[in-house]
C-alpha cells in the first residue's frame, strides 16, 4: 500500500488572468446567409401553398344542383324488400350491398321510419 502525504509546504496561490474587455460586434450576414435565411423562412409557405393547390380541387361543386333520393322504411319492410322496390331490374343482392355501403349500416336490420339514401345509379 502506498500513502499519500499532504504537507503544508505546498502553497496554492490564486492566479488571475487579465483578459481584454470583449467588444460585442454586430452580426454580419453575407449575401449567401441572407439567401439561406430567406429560403428557410419561405419554405413552409411554399409547401403550404403547394398542398392547398394539389388538394383543393376536389371540393368544387358541380354545375347542377344535386338531389338525393331517399326512401322511408315502413313497418315490416326488410332491406331486401326495399332493394327490390328501388331497383327491380337490378340484382337485389347488389342493391342491398350498395344500400348498406351508402347508408353505412352495421347490420341489415331496419326500423320503421328510418330514412335510407338510395345510391345515385338506382335513383332514376
Amino acid at each position: 500500500m502506498s500513502t499519500i502525504a499532504y504537507g503544508s509546504a505546498i502553497a496554492v496561490t490564486p492566479v488571475s488572468y487579465a483578459s481584454a474587455p470583449t467588444v460585442r460586434t454586430r452580426l454580419r450576414l453575407t449575401r449567401r446567409g441572407r439567401a439561406v435565411i430567406a429560403a428557410l423562412v419561405s419554405l413552409p409557405l411554399v409547401i403550404a401553398l403547394a398542398m392547398m393547390a394539389l388538394n383543393g380541387g376536389g371540393a368544387t361543386a358541380s354545375a347542377g344542383d344535386a338531389t338525393v333520393a331517399t326512401v322511408t322504411v315502413e313497418a315490416g319492410e326488410s332491406l331486401w324488400s326495399v332493394a327490390a322496390a328501388v331497383a327491380p331490374e337490378a340484382s337485389t343482392a347488389d342493391v342491398v350491398a350498395d344500400l348498406i355501403a351508402v347508408n353505412e349500416l352495421s347490420s341489415a336490420e331496419l326500423l320503421p321510419g328510418q330514412v335510407l339514401v338510395i345510391p345515385a345509379r338506382y335513383a332514376d
